[in-house]
């Protein structure tokens, strides 16, 4: 896990140069599912600055598991590390996703991957607190990102990420109470920053092993969730589009 941090932290240091100072976006396709749907990976400044975080913040971690799960004499260390290691491969996809379906794909792999780590000591309180935690994460992107994802597809025909967002001119003033219904499937699908009323899952999870809470609070899980919103705000909305349907006053009242 270690080994994987350092690599990766190197491998993001290494593109400093071409996306901050060179001020390009590295950008790589895979394949196209539909027009406008493909999963590809791009890697532009303010997604960096997240990558960075989270790879140095996990070396840190990482190194601390070690001797916490030595010390406790913890059972299946093989699993607990694997799955961290996988965590951050997801924690970096959600960063360099190039659209909104990548990232979603990273966003609930992190789920997934996170749900043994919680459940890590095998109690039946850690496997409820594990159960409470991927309900929420799971359930919300089911009942809201999900549909938030297919209305943003129908009106804009892209999911690619854009500084100036993605919904043609003039929408604002042909549909604006659905654009505010789509923010707000958004904010509340990406569970993971805890926002309220979907903030229950945070105690539930913090039965996991203490390197796991901070993996969730600190490094991954959370942060993970703050950054998918910055990136709808920033790069499918825009700045304009939040403001003339005034979403900007519903983010302000909900983030104090």
């Amino acid at each position: 896990s270690i080994i994987a941090g350092v690599l990766k932290l190197v491998l993001v240091l290494s593109m400093i140069p071409d996306v901050v100072y060179g001020k390009k976006i590295i950008s790589y396709s895979l394949f196209n599912l539909l027009p406008g749907i493909e999963i590809g990976f791009r890697v532009d400044a303010f997604g960096l600055l997240f990558a960075i975080g989270a790879s140095m913040l996990w070396i840190a971690t990482s190194i601390y598991s070690i001797g916490y799960m030595r010390s406790n004499n913890e059972n299946s260390q093989t699993r607990y590390y694997a799955c961290f290691a996988v965590a951050l491969s997801c924690t970096i996809g959600v960063a360099f996703s190039a659209n909104l379906f990548t990232m979603f794909l990273f966003y609930e792999g992190l789920s997934l991957i996170t749900y043994p780590l919680v459940a890590h000591k095998g109690t039946a309180e850690a496997k409820n607190g594990a159960r409470k935690y991927v309900i929420y994460l799971l359930g919300a992107a089911k009942v809201f990102l999900v549909a938030a994802i297919i209305l943003t597809y129908n009106l804009a025909g892209t999911l690619e990420f854009s500084k100036a967002g993605i919904f043609p001119a003039g929408i604002q003033s042909a549909h604006p109470e659905l654009l505010y219904i789509i923010f707000v499937l958004f904010f509340f699908g990406f569970a993971k920053c805890a926002i309220m009323p979907f903030h229950g899952w945070l105690p539930a999870a913090m039965v996991a092993p203490t390197p796991v809470s901070a993996l969730l609070h600190a490094v991954a899980v959370v942060k993970t969730g703050v950054f998918a919103v910055l990136r709808i705000i920033i790069f499918i909305f825009g700045s304009n589009l939040m403001m003339d349907i005034g979403v900007d006053v519903f983010v302000i009242t909900f983030a104090s």
